[in-house]
């Protein structure tokens, strides 16, 4: 007679044991990989300022700086802030990790939210959104190893101008069309979305036109004039248990 193994249930207390060490185990590698990811993308820089003698000054870098810092500084506060209540703590270090977080990996995470049925910002949400970045980024290698790497050249060559520069235009605004049509079907807040398109649509239409000097702050004011209008126009009434 063989014997068979019999899978028992995990107690409640079990599987908040193992959800807690698998929030400690993202958070300590998220870190440590994260700390690594900026080591060596200021290598190089600092390699050139330090060993090569270009003569840059202490006054050049910290000029340039401010320069990007004017441009990309609200970027840095309202990318976490937006991202982070659809992909969670774990998708987090993944997503800064790979890039192209809203072209990507916000979408696949969006989808594979949406096709079982899980809310963001719960559990079985962010797991989702591991997985689903997890797989893009493994498509998004083999992709770029099998179009870029062997047929690249080839492709381009029998692709038509007028086919690349209509591309080039249009796929980057469609992508991000779909991924607002999707975290509008998966969130499914009425009130929160009407807040939004009415925010940004002032930002765009009023505010820009009046301050132009605004134009690379504007994405930023949105999201924040969207958080702060929806939290004032929240629903008072007492909120309900979500999944976890």
């Amino acid at each position: 007679m063989s014997a068979t193994s019999i899978s028992t249930p995990i107690t409640a207390a079990e599987a908040e044991s193992d959800l807690a060490e698998f929030d400690r185990t993202t958070s300590r590698w998220g870190r440590l990989t994260m700390i690594a990811g900026l080591i060596l993308s200021v290598a190089g820089p600092l390699y050139l300022v330090f060993f090569t003698g270009l003569d840059i000054s202490a006054a050049q870098l910290w000029t340039a700086f401010a320069a990007v810092a004017a441009v990309f500084a609200i970027i840095w506060i309202v990318e976490p802030v937006t991202y982070f209540p659809i992909l969670g703590p774990a998708a987090m270090y993944q997503a800064f990790m790979i890039g192209n977080i809203s072209s990507k990996l916000l979408p696949s995470a969006l989808i594979a939210q949406t096709r079982i049925g899980a809310k963001p910002g719960t559990r079985r949400g962010d797991f989702a959104a591991v997985a689903a970045i997890c797989g893009a980024a493994a498509i998004h290698l083999v992709s770029l190893a099998l179009f870029v790497g062997i047929l690249g050249t080839w492709l381009i060559s029998i692709i038509p101008v007028e086919v690349i520069d209509v591309a080039r235009l249009y796929v980057l605004p469609s992508v991000l069309g779909a991924v607002i049509v999707q975290a509008i079907l998966t969130i499914k807040q009425l009130r929160i979305t009407i807040i939004a398109v009415v925010v940004a649509l002032l930002v765009q239409f009023v505010l820009l036109p009046l301050v132009p000097a605004i134009a690379f702050l504007t994405t930023g004011i949105a999201v924040i004039g969207t958080i702060i209008v929806s939290w004032l126009a929240r629903d008072r009434k007492p909120a309900v248990a979500v999944e976890n």
